[in-house]
């Protein structure tokens, strides 16, 4: 036996004896750890560790490996410990990767099939997710934030795949983002008035481009006399600072097939919650329908959607409620998109795998041939020590009497903004 399984054992049968919970009581079971270490390097000075031999190990490491096996997630555990690593991916055993800087890297770690479905199983354990042959795919929110997805075979091919998704930039307003270079300064202001001023807004952008990052910011402009109402698949969203916020999450159906809360029960449920701003951390579905109706009842509201551009996100918008059932069509969608939603914001992960906010768009309400018309409010363009920088267009956002009824002049900021330097 290592050293390391050694101390585990003698920990895990402390903890057990003591009857506390390793998974909330993190700090008395670091102590216990330290407890077994110091008891191990004794024993060995002994010579009573009769199934040890070999040179002592790091003690610093040992407890640490102790400690991420104990009331952690085992050798993962160092990579959610990384500020720099984004996200975890497990391929195979053997194939584990991380992604830092917006960019893949093969990992050192091996596992063995039997440890990957251990720590699945923990991770779930909390989270009131069930993962089998009958439900191959799950997906959960673990205790720090972190957003976890995983399938199983036969869907995927012989190894488990697993996804862990670790927020590891925690903005809440929009001034974050400036200060990581997400967006200069005069968009980060226009977009706080809009916000303010309570228009409908989408953000769009592609896998890991931060849309959630960005969405989590302007919410952290809703003033805090609001009431906010957000509906997601699992938790990311996070609005611990807001008074008034209310968090709902989807349910798969049970065993039996039943108990299913849907991402359209949740929208459904929402407006009956008398909000004064309702939000849907990314629409993928018939959803699509249900926040449109909501925006045209006149409750300002903020999505996030998959797609390659701001056009993109608004042709997406007008099809998505086409799968809400036959008696829908395009020719009250597509008016409807065009009068409801304000703004496209969409914000893309570069080259160098930094991300950064790409354009920002406006709707007129007009539509022309049935095509909805947009004007850049702002876009990339231009160059600034390297970056692509974004620069002032030529439109103006829709319903300057809601940015007037909320005491902002945004023809003068968006003027400011046009002279500005980004």
């Amino acid at each position: 036996m290592d050293a390391c399984a050694h101390v585990e054992a003698q920990v895990r049968q402390a903890v057990r004896e003591s009857g506390i919970d390793p998974v909330s009581e993190h700090a008395v079971v670091r102590l216990m750890v330290d407890d077994a270490v110091a008891e191990f390097v004794a024993s060995c000075a002994d010579g009573a560790v009769a199934d040890f031999s070999g040179p002592l190990p790091d003690l610093a490491q040992l407890a640490q490996d102790v400690g991420d096996a104990v009331v952690g997630l085992g050798p993962l555990q160092r990579y959610l410990d990384d500020p720099e690593i984004e996200e975890i991916y497990i391929n195979a055993p053997g194939r584990i990767f991380v992604a830092r800087h917006g960019r893949s890297e093969l990992t050192t770690t091996v596992l063995t099939a039997r440890a990957v479905r251990d720590l699945v199983e923990r991770m779930l354990s909390t989270s009131g997710r069930r993962l089998d042959m009958s439900s191959p795919f799950v997906d959960a929110r673990l205790a720090d934030g972190s957003r976890l997805h995983v399938v199983i075979p036969d869907i995927t091919g012989e190894h488990w795949a697993v996804n862990i998704r670790k927020f590891v930039v925690r903005a809440r307003h929009v001034d974050d983002l400036v200060r990581l270079g997400v967006m200069p300064t005069n968009a980060a202001a226009f977009l706080e008035a809009s916000v303010v001023a309570g228009l409908n807004i989408v953000v769009a952008g592609g896998t890991q481009a931060g849309k959630t990052t960005l969405l989590n910011s302007l919410l952290g402009c809703v003033p805090a006399r609001e009431r906010v109402v957000t509906c997601e698949e699992t938790f990311e969203l996070q609005l611990a600072d807001h008074p008034d916020w209310v968090a709902m999450q989807t349910r798969q159906p049970g065993l039996e097939g039943t108990g299913e809360v849907s991402l359209r029960d949740l929208v459904r449920e929402a407006l009956r919650m008398r909000p004064s701003r309702l939000v849907i951390g990314e629409v993928r579905q018939q959803e699509a329908l249900d926040l449109l109706i909501a925006m045209n009842s006149g409750m300002p509201s903020m999505a996030s959607v998959h797609a390659n551009s701001a056009r993109e996100a608004v042709t997406k918008l007008c099809t998505l409620p086409l799968l809400a059932g036959v008696n829908i069509s395009a020719d009250f969608v597509v008016p409807t998109v065009a009068g409801c939603i304000d703004l496209v914001v969409h914000v893309q992960t570069g080259i160098d795998g930094v991300r950064r906010i790409r354009e920002i768009s406006s709707l007129s309400g007009r539509v022309e041939d049935g095509v909805i018309e947009m004007a850049p409010l702002f876009v990339a363009g231009g160059k600034l020590a390297g970056r692509t920088e974004l620069r002032r267009g030529d439109g103006y956002p829709p319903h300057l009497d809601r940015y007037a009824a909320a005491g902002i002049d945004v023809v003068a900021l968006l003027g400011a903004a046009g002279a500005e330097v980004a």
